[in-house]
């Protein structure tokens, strides 16, 4: 294993999280101009001349509207969350011991994996190791970030974390590339708090329910941008890149999340603790239904490809945030839970077709031939 060529980030300097809540394994590329417009970044990832990794989409900034939503989604959904995070905790602590290094997945997974850390350390007195490193759809996981971990923390500690399933994309993605790394064996189990594809074994719960730092990009993510996967910056011996977008920190609502959710912990560990028993004792084989859903939507709106359809409210979020949305599929078409999914429709002008059989609470299209 060779030496990595950049050191590991830690807020402030990268990321507007604590230093002690979370190791950024990745590269600063703070100053290199990788944004692209949405439109001529859509095209090139499905034309096939550009993987979506090697570039970022430009940040969108909320309208006074869509915050207000937020306020409100964080508000109602926080005691939800943080039932989910204990119930999560409590079930990786049970099963897998009280020696855990939390391994997030950038960016989504990092807030969860924060929120993980806390619940251990005010509940059982532990302070838990919490890493964040890069996995790329179709190019794998950071194997530069996996040789730094293995090298300081057991193997058999290494919990990946993640904040929600959409189809089981990034699940598969993650199962195919520890099986290909050539180091020790890794538990390729994703701990999410919610799983509505039935793709994980480890989850709070499997209904698809509003997590509040889905509705938001990097201001509710440390101020971090998704990873970067570019040969031109990225060499063999760095970690996948990002970029700390530190002008935005006036809009920066990252501690807030934190800070609302783990508010509610003392209210919710009863409950967590007896939702943890109950899974303990549940049979979480994955079914992969959610999958199955999303091949029946492909194949009545005539879509050429699953990765067009994006299931469940978090990865509908992302299509209206930073893709080329052609239209919103919901199966309750006033569900509060996706009540900021309907008004990022309306200012984008995106249709939002009811589907009551629909499996997840809604969905996301991206647009074809964009």
């Amino acid at each position: 294993m060779s030496a990595i060529a950049t050191p590991p980030l830690r807020g402030p300097t990268f990321g507007s999280y604590r230093p002690d809540e979370v190791i950024w394994l990745l590269k600063d590329l703070s100053t290199v101009p990788l944004e692209a417009a949405v439109d001529e970044r859509e095209h090139g990832i499905q034309s096939g001349t550009a993987h979506y990794a090697e570039s970022l989409p430009v940040e969108y900034q909320p309208t006074a509207a869509y915050r207000a939503l937020f306020d409100v989604a964080l508000t109602e959904s926080a005691p939800r969350l943080a039932e989910a995070v204990g119930a999560v905790t409590e079930l990786l602590l049970a099963e897998r011991g009280r020696d855990l290094t939390l391994v997030s997945l950038a960016r989504a997974g990092t807030p969860i994996g924060v929120l993980i850390r806390r619940w251990a350390a005010r509940f059982h007195g532990l302070e838990l190791p919490h890493y964040s490193i890069s996995i790329v759809r179709d190019r794998g996981i950071d194997e530069v970030a996996l040789n730094h971990l293995v090298a300081r923390h057991d193997p058999g500690s290494i919990v990946f974390v993640d904040g929600w399933t959409g189809k089981g994309a990034i699940t598969r993605e993650l199962t195919a590339a520890l099986d290909e790394y050539d180091g020790p064996a890794l538990n390729p189990d994703l701990a999410v708090l919610a799983d509505p594809g039935a793709c994980a074994r480890t989850y709070g719960t499997r209904d698809d329910f509003l997590i509040a730092s889905a509705c938001l990009n990097s201001t509710v993510s440390g101020l971090v941008s998704r990873t970067v996967l570019n040969a031109q910056y990225i060499g063999p011996r760095d970690f996948h890149g990002a970029k700390f977008y530190v002008d935005l920190a006036p809009h920066d609502v990252s501690n807030l999340l934190l800070d609302t959710v783990s508010g509610h912990f003392a209210d919710s560990s009863d409950a967590a603790r007896t939702r943890a028993t109950e899974l303990g004792a549940a049979d979480r084989t994955p079914t992969w239904a959610g999958w199955r859903s999303v091949e029946d939507v492909r194949l009545e709106y005539g879509i050429s490809s699953a990765n067009l359809v994006k299931p469940g409210i978090g990865e509908t979020t992302r299509v209206l945030l930073r893709r080329v949305p052609w239209r919103v599929l919901v199966r309750d078409a006033e569900a509060p839970e996706h009540r900021h999914i309907r008004r990022l429709a309306e200012e984008r002008g995106v249709p939002v077709d009811v589907v009551p059989e629909l499996t997840y609470a809604c969905m996301g299209l991206v647009k074809e031939g964009a």
